[in-house]
């Protein structure tokens, strides 16, 4: 195979197919997705057959337990996949509408209309729910999209590939509006991000060595998040059961997503309290505590043999484990950790654990990332869970989308002006 000439094809098509989408129908595009949905649940066999031969030869290969977690496909993330689909087809159409229209002194009158971005290019690793994630939201925001997924998935990723196109073709969209990148060399990732006259976005998601390669190589625009190094902050004011709750699910709902929790401050006037309670729970679930030399203290005098419990570094501090290991430390109240936070996290999504409303709000406003919650796990850190049905992936840049990017960060808007005549003078 050509790599060039085979992703240059891709490319063309995707550019044609996104300007059929960019005038379809809400109703074509949701008939597309329910279509879709219906192909999945006629193929769920299929997907589960197609999806064992990756795991094998995954598991082969020496892949590490986070991603053969990610890899797989059990009836319940089909199910998943889709409800988001169902969730996106009844989400408001973005597309063509007008806001913030005013009149000015020249009689014109101005406003912004919601328009698709054209053509998005999304690599990613893993995941195959992800290819059914990008393909709703790329439809229902009226782009097209070309997706490559990683090696590891190739069989996953090409039977959902054959549902999606078998629901275009259904609905008389182009199929060509989704295109499964079929080759697994890695030259046609460098391509794709190479080929603005064809890609409008990029949106990689997977480890940070691929962001960062993407991010350093890429001559389209990238919407990216590197890492994700979340943190739960337990206040003296918080309730005890509620904080070991949130922590404890928060760090072992999930080891392996970018939303899962990797570090833990802990208040100095509650951490003899806490801490003892905190090392129980999670050495019930395996998990290992890189702890500081206080709680290291505290821990160490309180709790049985059992729990896993090293001292912490710096390096630990900005680490993102995607394993049961947790870094500990305790701080002498919301003003250290906030510095703490914003100094070492990767700006994706942060929770305290609090009573007290006036330090819940100054965490909110002063916590500088993608996502900050009070009293909340930072498992709901997603697009589903925060009703956008689904997610193309999660940005911690500070332009134009930021946080889970649904239907809306898929678009852009541009000016509309009403005249009658005017002429300026």
């Amino acid at each position: 195979m050509n790599i060039d000439q085979y992703m240059k094809t891709l490319g063309e098509h995707a550019r044609s197919a996104s300007r059929a989408m960019s005038s379809a129908s809400t109703g074509d595009k949701n008939g597309a997705l329910l279509a879709i949905a219906r192909h999945l649940e006629a193929s769920r066999s299929a997907l589960i057959e197609a999806n064992a031969v990756d795991l094998a030869n995954a598991q082969a290969n020496g892949l590490e337990a986070a991603l053969l977690d990610r890899l797989e496909l059990t009836d319940a993330r089909i199910d998943g996949m889709l409800e988001g689909l169902e969730q996106v087809a009844a989400l408001a159409d973005p597309i063509g509408g007008i806001n913030d229209m005013c009149s000015r002194p020249s009689g014109i009158q101005v406003g912004k209309m919601r328009v698709p971005l054209g053509v998005i290019g999304i690599i990613y690793e893993s995941r195959p729910n992800v290819t059914v994630e990008a393909a709703s939201l790329c439809l229902k925001s009226g782009n097209a999209v070309i997706l490559r997924g990683g090696s590891e998935a190739i069989n996953s990723n090409q039977a959902i590939s054959a549902c999606i196109q078998a629901a275009l073709a259904e609905v008389g969209l182009p199929q060509t509006a989704v295109q499964v990148v079929e080759t697994t060399d890695r030259e046609a990732v460098g391509q794709l991000i190479t080929m603005p006259e064809f890609v409008d976005v990029i949106v990689p998601r997977g480890g940070k060595g691929l962001i960062e390669r993407i991010s350093r190589d890429a001559r389209v625009p990238v919407i990216k998040h590197l890492d994700g190094n979340c943190h739960v902050y337990i206040d003296d004011s918080a309730d005890e059961a509620m904080a070991v709750n949130i922590a404890v699910n928060a760090k072992t709902q999930r080891y392996g997503t970018c939303n899962t929790a990797e570090s833990l401050l802990v208040a100095k006037d509650v951490a003899e309290s806490l801490l003892p309670q905190l090392a129980k729970a999670y050495a019930t679930h395996g998990v290992e505590l890189r702890a500081c030399e206080e709680s290291l203290r505290i821990i160490s005098a309180s709790t049985s043999s059992d729990v896993k419990l090293v001292a912490a570094t710096e390096d630990d501090w900005y680490e993102e484990y995607l394993a049961p290991i947790l870094a500990i430390k305790v701080v002498a109240g919301l003003d250290e950790a906030i510095a703490h936070i914003n100094h070492y996290s990767s700006q994706h999504s942060e929770t305290i654990v609090t009573e007290h409303h006036p330090r819940a709000m100054r965490f909110i406003r002063e916590v500088d990332s993608s996502s900050v919650m009070i009293n909340a796990s930072t498992r709901f850190a997603d697009g589903f869970e925060y009703g956008l049905g689904a997610e193309i992936g999660i940005s911690t840049d500070k332009i134009h989308a930021r946080g889970p990017v649904g239907l809306e960060g898929l678009t852009s808007q541009k000016y509309v002006v009403l005249g009658s005549g005017q002429i300026r003078s």
